[in-house]
C-alpha cells in the first residue's frame, strides 16, 4: 500500500495555479509598492524579477524531485545529502510555517466572507474565528478524501481564479487604451519618482515572492506525480510563466485605477479596485477572493501532510503519521496540521508574517542548493532524469543569500534576531529528539488505538519504493 501516482501535467499545472494564485496577489501589491518607494516602474519590475528568481529556484529543485521522485522530495533529499539534522530543520521550519500560514489564510477567508455583512466597520473577532475554524476543518475532511478529490476541487476553483484575474487584466488594459486622463496620468511621470535603496528592493522582492510561494507543492507531491521526470519541469515552466504574466498585468490594472496611496491604505487591493470600477459588483469579487483563498489553503494542508508523512517514515515523527486510509491518504498527518493551525495565534501583522514565511523559504532554498551541489560531487554517476544547468544553481544560491543577509545588515531588528534564534533552535530540538527520545510500551498502545480511530494501515518506506 502506498500513495497513488495520479497527478499528470494538467493537474500538476492546476496545482501550481491554485497554490500560487491566492492571497499573494490580493495582499502583496501593498507591500511591494510600499518598499518600492511608491515607484510604479520599479514595483512592476520587482514582480518580474521575483518571478524569474522563483522560476530559477523551481527548475533547480526540479532536479532533486526527479532524481528522488518520492513524497516530500525536498525533505528526503536533505536527509540523503546533508544528514538527518538538516532534514529535521526542514521539518521544524515547515511545522510552524505551515501552521501560521494556513491559520492566517483561514482568518482571511472568514474576514472576506463576513465583511459584506458589516459595511463600514470591521467584522467581530468571535464570528470570524468560528468561521475560520469551520473552513479549516472542512478542508481537512476534503483532503482526507485523497489527492484525486483535492486535484479536481483545485482544478475547478483554479479556473474560477484565472477568470477573475483575466477579467481584472482585460479591464485594466481597456481603461489604459481608452486613455482617460485619471487612468494614465500616474504612468506619465512615473520615471521621476524616488528610487528605493538596495535593502528596500530586497524587502520588496520578499513581498512579491510571497505571491509566487507554494511552487514547492509539486516537489512535495513528487511521489504522486505521473512520469515525474517530464511532468515536473514542464509544469513548472508553463505554470509559473503564465502566473507571472497575469500578475504583472493585474498590478498594471490596479495602478490604472488606484493611486499608489490608495493601494498602500487598502486591506484588499482587489476589493478596492472593484469598488471603484464596478461598485455594485463588489460582493462578487469578495466571494471569488474567498474561493481563491480556500483553494490556496487546501493546497497548504495537502503539502504539509505529505511532509509529515515522509518525516514519520524516516522516524522523525510518530509512526501513525505515515499510515494511509482507504483513499491512500495520511489522514493522521492531515489531522495534525489542522489541529496545529486551529490553535495558532498570529500576533504580528500580515506584512510581518509574509516576511517571516519568505525568509524561511529562502533559508530552505539555500540549503537545497548546497545539498544539490554536494550530492553532485559525492555521487556524480547517480541517475538524474533531469539535470539543471549549474550556473542556475549558483545564481539561486547567491540571490537567496542576498535576500537573507542584506536586510540584516542594512536594517537589523530584534525580529530578525528572533527568527535566527528560531532557526537555530531547530538543531537543539533535533538533539533532544535524538538523545532523549525514549521508547515506552504505552506508545505502541496509543498508536494502535489511533490506527483504529483513523482506520489506517502502514505503508512501504520511501527507500523501498524508490529502489523498486
Amino acid at each position: 500500500m502506498g500513495l497513488l501516482r495520479a497527478v499528470g501535467f494538467f493537474h500538476g499545472s492546476m496545482f501550481l495555479f491554485s497554490v500560487m494564485v491566492g492571497s499573494g496577489i490580493f495582499l502583496s501589491p501593498k507591500g511591494v509598492l510600499k518598499y518600492s518607494s511608491l515607484n510604479i516602474p520599479v514595483s512592476l519590475g520587482i514582480w518580474g524579477i521575483a518571478a524569474l528568481l522563483k522560476m530559477m529556484n523551481a527548475v533547480c529543485l526540479a532536479e532533486l524531485a526527479t532524481t528522488f521522485p518520492v513524497s516530500a522530495a525536498p525533505y528526503y533529499f536533505l536527509k540523503r545529502s546533508l544528514g538527518s539534522s538538516f532534514a529535521f530543520l526542514n521539518l521544524w521550519i515547515n511545522i510552524f510555517g505551515y501552521s501560521l500560514g494556513i491559520s492566517a489564510q483561514s482568518l482571511l477567508i472568514a474576514g472576506c466572507l463576513l465583511q459584506p455583512f458589516y459595511l463600514g466597520c470591521q467584522a467581530p473577532e468571535l464570528p470570524k474565528k468560528c468561521l475560520a475554524l469551520a473552513v479549516l476543518w472542512s478542508l481537512g475532511f476534503l483532503n482526507a478524501r485523497g489527492v484525486i478529490t483535492v486535484s479536481w476541487f483545485n482544478t475547478i476553483s483554479s479556473l474560477m481564479k484565472m477568470v477573475v484575474l483575466c477579467f481584472i487584466c482585460i479591464t485594466g488594459v481597456v481603461l489604459l487604451v481608452i486613455g482617460k486622463r485619471e487612468n494614465i496620468s500616474r504612468f506619465e511621470n512615473a520615471l521621476d519618482a524616488e528610487l528605493p535603496d538596495a535593502s528596500q528592493i530586497a524587502e520588496a522582492i520578499l513581498q512579491a515572492s510571497f505571491a509566487y510561494s507554494g511552487s514547492s507543492l509539486l516537489l512535495v507531491l513528487a511521489g504522486e506525480v505521473k512520469n515525474p521526470a517530464k511532468t515536473i519541469p514542464k509544469s513548472f515552466i508553463f505554470g509559473m510563466s503564465t502566473v507571472a504574466v497575469l500578475y504583472i498585468l493585474t498590478n498594471a490594472s490596479y495602478l490604472a485605477v488606484l493611486s499608489p496611496q490608495e493601494i498602500i491604505s487598502s486591506d484588499s487591493v482587489a476589493g478596492t479596485w472593484m469598488n471603484k470600477v464596478f461598485p455594485s459588483m463588489q460582493w462578487v469579487i469578495t466571494l471569488l477572493i474567498s474561493v481563491s483563498l480556500i483553494n490556496n489553503t487546501a493546497c497548504g494542508i495537502l503539502s504539509a501532510s505529505r511532509i509529515f508523512y515522509t518525516a514519520s517514515q524516516e522516524g522523525q515523527l510518530p509512526f501513525i503519521f505515515s499510515m494511509l486510509n482507504n483513499h491512500h491518504c495520511p489522514v493522521a498527518a492531515i489531522s495534525k496540521i489542522i489541529i496545529f493551525s486551529s490553535i495558532a495565534v498570529i500576533p504580528s501583522s500580515l506584512v510581518n508574517l509574509i516576511k517571516y514565511l519568505m525568509l524561511s523559504s529562502f533559508v530552505l532554498t539555500e540549503l537545497y542548493m548546497i545539498a544539490l551541489l554536494k550530492l553532485r560531487y559525492q555521487e556524480p554517476h547517480l541517475h538524474r532524469p533531469y539535470k539543471v544547468w549549474s550556473p542556475l544553481i549558483f545564481g539561486s544560491m547567491s540571490t537567496s543569500l542576498f535576500l537573507i543577509v542584506l536586510p540584516m545588515i542594512k536594517t537589523p531588528t530584534m525580529e530578525l534576531i528572533y527568527q535566527a534564534i528560531f532557526f537555530l533552535s531547530g538543531f537543539l530540538c533535533y538533539w533532544l529528539h535524538t538523545y532523549l527520545n525514549q521508547r515506552y510500551g504505552f506508545f505502541d498502545k496509543i498508536t494502535c488505538y489511533l490506527q483504529l480511530l483513523f482506520n489506517v494501515s502502514p505503508t512501504e518506506k520511501s527507500d523501498s519504493i524508490f529502489m523498486q
